[in-house]
């Protein structure tokens, strides 16, 4: 018997924080390991009491890492119908405020100890890897695959001074990504390009969404009116999210667009402003808190509206489609995924949102075949990531692997000469506590604190950062690379 591949996806935030890099590579692992062909482990951040309360919602916190494993497994499990057979291992996090995200602590690649490390996925790789200090990801696995979930350019745009952080952004993207991938997945063309890439939809929906569509398409067949509303939106309310530019298109088109009606849910940092602009409008654009998108209040729409130009596979609009409405959406990179559905109608210009706007709620969506549900599905996400990767074929390692804890494995001789002495500069680079302060890092996530060492029951470190790189430092003269 051959003997079973050993994944670990790595990704940059847990449940019960409802973001895209929480929910979607939790699916990946369940679906993954369903078959049992392969032994799966997600790896995902605790938080400290205080980060939890700044980050999960409704005041939901943990005490143990083994409370919120329980709470991650039984959402999971109840959404797909199967109990889930992978692993789940917890890396320190720190949330960073400015950045709205978590940002790993430490070195989180020894979460895997070196004779499990077979096959590492890194979702959103720069993310993870930005500040990385520690083991070279490319030497301890042996395959890495990096899936590119954010268009941290478009983010970084909007911002003062957008432009120069966006051309920063994108070469130390680059430059970490090349060091520590050996694959990388876009989900769309939609993302920041890189050498060597694959564009592919490794994304599913919950089957939740596919089960209510079904039900939909029942009381299509048997002649009941399946869609009773409008016309709606939902997503985090901040204005790059597809606010300003629904809004701004409803303004400049109020008088085509005379009697539509509108209602926006979201819950966000620019709620106080969406409402106020919409309350500006002559057309009824009513703003609602942010609620789950599977709850029956949405079950009866009929047309999704999503002008977002800043997701890369916006998972909102995948989510529609499965529940069988019509989606109209922005003529971008981000939605080439949904074209290949009847139910979605891209436009280009005003004049095209207006049009497709009215004939969408003029007529009925069509009907979606089993076919083009199942393309919608985990399971084809699944197909279609262990197809692109190869990850069910050998793996033919060109370096040699031993473990070792120091950074590199085997010499610089041995590897790609520019790409070792690129790691090498990073891997500097990042044991110094003002670069990585210049850089962004969260002050002192060189190494996990002692309360997170206690709380995940790792060692804790006998030296300080700044010790522990002088030692480093020291044995320099036979780093491996």
């Amino acid at each position: 018997m051959d003997k079973k591949r050993q994944i670990a996806i790595f990704t940059t935030a847990s449940l019960p924080w409802m973001t895209g890099t929480a929910v979607n590579p939790l699916f990946r692992a369940a679906y993954l390991a369903k078959d049992g062909e392969r032994i799966v482990t997600l790896v995902i951040p605790w938080l400290s009491l205080k980060d939890q309360k700044l980050v999960y919602p409704n005041n939901i916190t943990f005490s143990s890492p083994a409370e919120q494993e329980t709470y991650v497994r039984h959402w999971v499990d109840e959404r797909t119908g199967f109990k889930s057979d992978f692993g789940i291992l917890f890396y320190p996090g720190k949330f960073s405020l400015d950045k709205r995200s978590i940002l790993a602590v430490g070195d989180i690649s020894e979460r895997i100890p070196d004779e499990k490390a077979d096959i590492a996925i890194l979702e959103e790789p720069e993310h993870l890897t930005w500040y990385h200090h520690g083991k070279r990801w490319k030497i301890k696995f042996q395959l890495v695959v990096g899936i590119v979930h954010t268009n941290y350019l478009e983010y970084v745009r909007r911002e003062k001074n957008g432009r120069m952080q966006a051309f920063l952004l994108k070469y130390i993207n680059n430059w970490v990504v090349s060091i520590y991938c050996h694959k990388v997945i876009r989900l769309s063309a939609a993302t920041q390009d890189y050498p060597k890439s694959i564009i592919c939809n490794v994304h599913g929906v919950n089957p939740k969404f596919l089960e209510i569509g079904k039900k939909k398409l029942e009381q299509q067949q048997n002649g009941i009116q399946a869609f009773t509303k409008g016309a709606y939106y939902i997503g985090k309310m901040v204005w790059s999210k597809g606010y300003k530019e629904l809004l701004e298109l409803l303004r400049d088109n109020q008088k085509e667009l005379t009697g539509l009606e509108v209602d926006l849910y979201g819950t966000g940092e620019d709620s106080d402003q969406v409402q106020e602009t919409a309350k500006r409008l002559e057309l009824a654009v009513r703003v609602h808190p942010g609620r789950d998108h599977a709850d029956l209040l949405f079950h009866d729409y009929k047309v999704f509206l999503n002008p977002s130009t800043t997701d890369v596979v916006c998972t909102t609009t995948a989510e529609a489609l499965a529940m069988g409405k019509i989606v109209v959406c922005a003529n971008h990179p981000s939605n080439e995924f949904f074209k290949q559905f009847p139910n979605c109608r891209t436009y280009d210009n005003g004049d095209g949102f207006v049009k497709l706007t009215r004939h969408a709620l003029a007529e009925e969506p069509a009907q979606l075949t089993d076919a083009q549900r199942h393309e919608l599905s985990w399971e084809a996400a699944t197909e279609r990531f262990l197809r692109v990767t190869e990850l069910d074929q050998e793996f033919t390692r060109k370096l040699s692997k031993s473990p070792t804890k120091n950074f590199m494995s085997t010499s610089l001789g041995l590897s790609s000469s520019m790409e070792g002495a690129s790691a090498y500069v990073h891997h500097v680079a990042s044991g110094f506590e003002a670069t990585r302060r210049i850089f962004g890092a969260i002050p002192k996530s060189l190494q996990p604190d002692e309360e997170q060492c206690k709380e995940l029951g790792l060692p804790i470190p006998a030296v300080s950062g700044h010790a522990y790189l002088a030692t480093e430092e020291s044995k320099s003269s036979g780093v491996e690379g």
